[in-house]
């Protein structure tokens, strides 16, 4: 698994500029306001689920969109979803719970985890994400996620979540 300087090294190698502020650990979005009023652009929740199927699923949104699981696998597809456990995100994106990031899909080298997009985050400028721990938050301009996603052969799927359609 890649490591926080494997990764910066990764952002680095493909031009993608990259800040980051270390901070006491966060493990959930309502968590660290005080943090995330310090850094501008959006900030993210990330949610790994499974499907019914077997199908591993990364869900980055804006920390205050609304997501409706009962109703989502219907929208992208899926087969209906739950939580996925700590020990297949460990093995597929290198993150423990309350570090889930849209960073680890660095570490997804056999394409195991569909990316869902959040229609709102796609336009937030600057994107905040835990690098691949939740004690620092690292921003990306919306240019160098979509380079970042581009590098790893990453399309996402790109859903609004308020009219619960896909849109790319």
């Amino acid at each position: 698994m890649k490591s926080r300087a494997d990764l910066f090294s990764f952002l680095d190698a493909h031009g993608v500029a990259h800040s980051t502020l270390d901070h006491p650990p966060v493990f959930r979005v309502e968590e660290g306001l005080e943090i995330k009023a310090a850094l501008p652009g959006g900030h993210t929740k990330n949610l790994f689920l499974k499907d019914a199927k077997g199908q591993l699923w990364l869900i980055s949104a804006l920390g205050e969109t609304a997501i409706d699981l009962k109703r989502l696998h219907t929208v992208i597809g899926s087969g209906r979803l739950s939580f996925g456990n700590a020990e297949l995100m460990l093995e597929t994106l290198g993150v423990t719970p309350g570090s889930v990031t849209a960073l680890g899909l660095i570490n997804d080298v056999a394409h195991r985890v569909r990316f869902v997009l959040d229609a709102a985050l796609a336009q937030a400028d600057p994107v905040n994400f835990h690098p691949l721990a939740n004690d620092a938050t690292t921003a990306v301009s919306q240019d160098g996620f979509r380079r970042f996603l581009a590098a790893l052969g990453i399309t996402p799927m790109i859903v609004d979540f308020a009219a619960m359609t896909v849109v790319q």
